[in-house]
């Protein structure tokens, strides 16, 4: 469990949970998920020593959920948000050795090998983990996967702005002033991870619209294509669950006008000012989140017409076969016919024992065949396609 105080214009680690948060800054308490039950009590006692109450057993459970989805609840003292944030490939990777590690050991025996997965590397990793945060007015408690890149990646970014800040004011502007405040930047940073994924998955679904529509090209991949789709929707319904909770919190954040504290000796105008900065980042989080749901949508409904047109393209193909045949077939037809009545078993025929009549035959099947061949050459019967 790491303790971190907000200041100002500074932050600082400390060891144990203070007496109270300093006077114009707040307290950072985060965690991994693995070591809840480690530090429960602890925990509780922070909540109730610096947030003035204790999180409900109810919450504690959502917290200590990896498989909770995104979702918004909220008390009277403190709010809750799950949030759940896009897996990295180490992650990814990791996890995909932990299941190969534990089959081989019930069962299969000998050394676990990760098999790879099918279909397009990026809509594999459309994969996501539960972050949890517990906001007070002056606590923010966080519950992280292990090795979460998240809380690591901002202490680092906060202590080189506290070093590297020319003066207290450009501190002040680069340091979170509220525990909201730094929720908000935190899942701002998870949803440019989001945003990051669409440059991927275009890239390589273009790569896959390009081979469905290729003229001689025998598509076969129909199972990656289809986990390709179902990623998609997975990430749809990922999305949708993170901007419904995000809008729940933004109306919760625009009923409470003097959410941002105010002991730290601050006028009502400075307290609109950073109550009405809140706002705008969350407003702009969701709007990130709408256009990570409607990039989603949209490729899924290009992925669906570009099947239809690959489809289209194999009927239309098929189409053109088949009236070659057809032309081909009728062409032919006449000469079955005059063959056919040749082949009659009579005694006595007209011509039959004539020297010339096999000439005469055959000059007349081919002048059928020229005249057939050009009406309907004429009529696009048959007709030279494009490979």
């Amino acid at each position: 469990m790491h303790i971190i105080e907000f200041t100002a214009d500074s932050l600082r680690f400390v060891e144990t949970v203070p007496a109270q948060p300093p006077h114009d800054g707040f307290v950072w308490i985060y965690l991994d998920r693995d070591d809840l039950d480690l530090h429960q009590a602890a925990l509780q006692q922070a909540a109730l020593q610096l947030g003035g109450s204790q999180l409900l057993d109810l919450h504690g459970q959502d917290l200590a959920s990896a498989a909770h989805p995104s979702h918004y609840d909220y008390t009277s003292v403190y709010d809750l948000i799950i949030f759940r944030r896009l897996a990295t490939q180490a992650e990814t990777l990791a996890e995909e050795e932990h299941v190969a590690a534990v089959q081989a050991y019930h069962g299969q025996g000998g050394k676990a090998r990760t098999k790879a997965k099918p279909g397009l590397p990026a809509f594999n990793r459309i994969s996501s983990r539960a972050v949890g945060f517990v906001v007070y007015d002056r606590l923010l408690i966080s519950v992280h996967p292990r090795a979460c890149y998240t809380a690591k990646s901002f202490i680092e970014r906060f202590l080189a702005d506290a070093k590297f800040s020319v003066d207290a004011v450009s501190a002040r502007n680069r340091i979170p002033s509220s525990p909201a405040d730094l929720l908000l930047r935190m899942v701002n940073s998870m949803v440019d991870s989001y945003l990051d994924l669409r440059k991927d998955l275009t890239q390589q679904l273009d790569h896959w619209q390009i081979e469905l529509l290729k003229p001689a090209a025998r598509f076969t991949d129909w199972g990656a294509l289809m986990g390709a789709r179902s990623q998609l929707q997975v990430l749809e319904d990922l999305c949708d669950e993170q901007r419904d909770a995000m809008q729940e919190w933004l109306d919760s954040l625009r009923e409470q006008p003097q959410f941002a504290q105010t002991s730290a000796g601050l006028d009502n105008r400075a307290n609109q000012a950073q109550h009405d900065q809140l706002i705008a980042r969350a407003r702009d989080v969701i709007e990130h989140i709408e256009r990570v749901v409607h990039h989603a949508r949209r490729m899924e409904q290009s992925a669906e017409t570009v099947i239809q047109i690959h489809f289209s393209a194999q009927s239309h193909r098929t189409n053109d076969i088949m009236r070659t045949l057809t032309a081909l077939t009728a062409i032919f037809l006449p000469l079955n016919l005059i063959t056919g009545f040749f082949g009659m078993n009579f005694e006595f025929m007209p011509l039959l024992h004539h020297p010339t009549a096999f000439w005469w035959t055959v000059g007349l099947m081919l002048l059928i065949v020229l005249v057939t061949g050009l009406v309907f050459w004429r009529k696009r019967y048959i007709a030279r396609t494009g490979a």
